[in-house]
């Protein structure tokens, strides 16, 4: 049995229905979507489409078009290459808090002298000021601003449209990062502040790994990066204009879209237990580990303020320990937790973290008594032997 704190890396166990529909589809339904004019194929097509629903009812965005993609890492990389086809686009800022899969794509891109990337201003007590931000944007105009709605190392939630907000009096193109927060925590997706939010299905949705996406405002063009068949106007060489075919070439991993159907029924039914349920389980993860002075806990000292309110991702160092040690304490005692940088370097710099990163610890619905008995069992035992 194992004890599990990295919801912050997929959420774990995943809701039963999700089991079972997956098993299902590829034993009842496995046509290929749009591939065929027979009923597997139908139905599969109906999975896909019932699915967008769910995710744009979940998102709070009718008004934005939904495309899926293998992961939130493909999804941001078809975002963000196809918003700097455009070779006016110069400027990319961001917080300092984003993934690899953001920055590594920027990094190349910068490498081969094709943008400038600028960091939004965040204050040492883990407030972004806005004040600030105007100012830089006054002195160097954003072309396009990227955002992780919470940081998935310290669980900050940013001030999203405010930011977006000072960005589009610029004319700026503005992309969020949702994985860590999608349905979770409330943002307005469906303000035009928003261009395009990115989603992760394996995380806050409780879906399967194999299926992300993005939700796409449609009056802002993305230039396709990714090309094949989409099972329709095969004579033509360009990729289709309509949507979501433009950019759902392939065909899909339509089992893991049965996963997400499943698992996004279950969470409109369940929205408010699972947002308690989470916030919850953050409260009684941080009451275990401040019980001990030789954890310091990495970012907001106030988790649930105003200005500085956190999701249920908690990093931490301990005082004498290298993490991966730590981490293998909890290996030993079967707790899982994530250690050493969590794909996020700048986060770690930000934070003076870097480069030995920390143990961080994440919640999520099904956090429960025995994983916290666990996980105080495991902290006595360090203590005891420091």
């Amino acid at each position: 049995m194992s004890f599990y704190f990295d919801n912050a890396a997929t959420t774990f166990p995943k809701p039963e229905c999700v089991y079972s529909s997956m098993d299902s589809f590829y034993r009842k339904h496995g046509g290929n979507a749009g591939r065929g004019q027979y009923k597997l194929a139908a139905e599969s097509s109906k999975i896909i489409f019932e699915t967008r629903g769910f995710i744009q009812k979940i998102l709070c965005s009718p008004n934005k078009d939904v495309i899926f993609a293998p992961s939130a890492t493909v999804a941001l990389n078809m975002v963000i290459q196809g918003l700097l086809a455009d070779e006016k686009k110069k400027t990319v800022y961001i917080s300092p808090f984003e993934h690899n899969s953001v920055t590594r794509v920027l990094h190349h891109f910068e490498k081969v002298g094709k943008i400038c990337v600028r960091q939004l201003f965040v204050s040492p007590d883990f407030e972004y000021d806005i004040e600030k931000i105007n100012a830089q944007f006054a002195e160097i105009p954003p072309d396009i601003v990227i955002v992780s709605h919470a940081s998935n190392v310290i669980g900050l939630v940013a001030p999203v449209l405010e930011i977006f907000a000072a960005a589009k009096k610029y004319g700026a193109l503005t992309v969020t990062d949702i994985a860590q927060t999608a349905g979770l925590v409330p943002l307005d997706v469906a303000n035009d502040l928003v261009d395009f939010a990115v989603f992760a299905g394996h995380k806050t949705l409780y879906g399967p790994f194999g299926i992300g996406g993005f939700a796409k405002n449609r009056n802002v063009a993305l230039e396709p990066v990714l090309f094949g068949g989409t099972g329709v106007d095969s004579a033509n060489q360009e990729m289709p204009e309509n949507i979501p075919g433009r950019y759902e070439m392939g065909s899909q991993n339509i089992c893991a879209v049965a996963g997400l159907h499943a698992a996004a029924q279950w969470f409109l039914q369940n929205q408010d237990e699972i947002r308690a349920a989470e916030e919850k389980n953050h409260r009684r993860l941080l009451e275990i580990l401040r019980q001990y002075d030789f954890v310091k806990i990495a970012g907001p000292a106030d988790r649930f303020s105003e200005k500085t309110k956190c999701i249920g991702v908690v990093s931490t160092v301990f005082d004498g320990y290298a993490a991966e040690d730590i981490g293998n304490v909890f290996d030993e005692m079967e707790i899982a937790v994530r250690t050493g940088l969590q794909c996020s370097p700048l986060a770690h710099k930000f934070l003076g973290t870097f480069p030995a990163g920390t143990v961080r610890f994440s919640v999520g619905y099904f956090t429960g008594e025995e994983d916290f008995c666990a996980l105080e069992k495991a902290m006595g035992y360090i203590e005891e032997n420091r």
